[in-house]
């Protein structure tokens, strides 16, 4: 077992951190003062004077109690894709409920919501730990997603009237806007609406639900290294979008098959 995922500062973090885990709520954020509009508060540690020179207070976002577990999810997803939350560390309810500024309750429920998704595994007594994942398992995603979503992308391709591709352009613009920005958060984000308006044609709920779920899964970071793939590998899966729909539109069932094939094989 990992040194990381031993022994407790009695907060559940790893002991060799010994300082609760930083998870910010936009880790690829430009502007550290505003969150979509909202007004960030500054970390209590920073507040306190406690962090080093060598540390930068981590942001907390304002928290809505009526959301709140909803909100905690969503950033406790993004920080897992930007590989703030760390494959193999184990990670306490109070310590991220101090980071965000809220009781330890709903982070423990949005907690509870990653290990039935299979993202964090419980740890009695300490915490959640993030599951680790190898390549095989990001294979097996991609072919899973494949034997689903390329029948169905060709029966579109021979169905759909072709005004309604364009209606999807905006979003696989937006992809590679989020792709120019080099962060995989907002990649990540951008990505899986593209692909949810694409199978939400073909009129099955379910489908969407469980297409989006692997998808979900497929963009969380691997064991043993950095978060996969740079801004140029990112800019390369969103430019596969704008060739798909142009693909669709025309009704190359080849090219078409081609395409969504070695997407699955990138980063989407």
């Amino acid at each position: 077992m990992r040194q990381g995922a031993q022994g407790s500062t009695g907060t559940g973090i790893p002991a060799a951190r010994e300082r609760p885990a930083q998870v910010p709520v936009q880790p690829c954020a430009a502007d550290a003062d505003t969150v979509g509009g909202r007004q960030r508060a500054v970390d209590a540690d920073g507040a306190r004077g406690e962090h080093t020179h060598s540390e930068q207070p981590v942001p907390r976002p304002a928290v809505q109690r009526s959301s709140v577990r909803g909100q905690i999810l969503d950033a406790l997803r993004t920080a897992l894709v930007a590989g703030e939350l760390r494959p193999g560390e184990v990670y306490s309810a109070p310590a991220l409920g101090e980071r965000f500024g809220v009781s330890a309750t709903p982070v423990r429920e949005a907690m509870q919501q990653l290990a039935l998704e299979g993202a964090v595994e419980v740890v009695p007594n300490r915490g959640f730990r993030v599951v680790e994942r190898d390549a095989r398992e990001l294979a097996e995603l991609a072919e899973v997603r494949a034997l689903i979503e390329v029948p169905v992308m060709l029966r579109l391709a021979r169905t759909v009237p072709v005004e309604r591709w364009a209606d999807l352009r905006p979003l696989a613009e937006a992809t590679v806007r989020a792709a120019s920005s080099g962060c995989r958060a907002a990649y990540a984000e951008s990505d899986r609406a593209f692909h949810r308006a694409l199978l939400a044609l073909a009129g099955n709920e379910q489908l969407v639900r469980i297409a989006d779920d692997l998808h979900r899964r497929a963009q969380w970071p691997l064991v043993g290294g950095p978060v996969r793939n740079g801004r140029a590998a990112l800019l390369a899966d969103a430019a596969e979008h704008t060739a798909l729909l142009d693909a669709l539109t025309a009704g190359d069932l080849d090219v078409v098959r081609v395409l969504v094939g070695e997407h699955f094989a990138g980063v989407a």
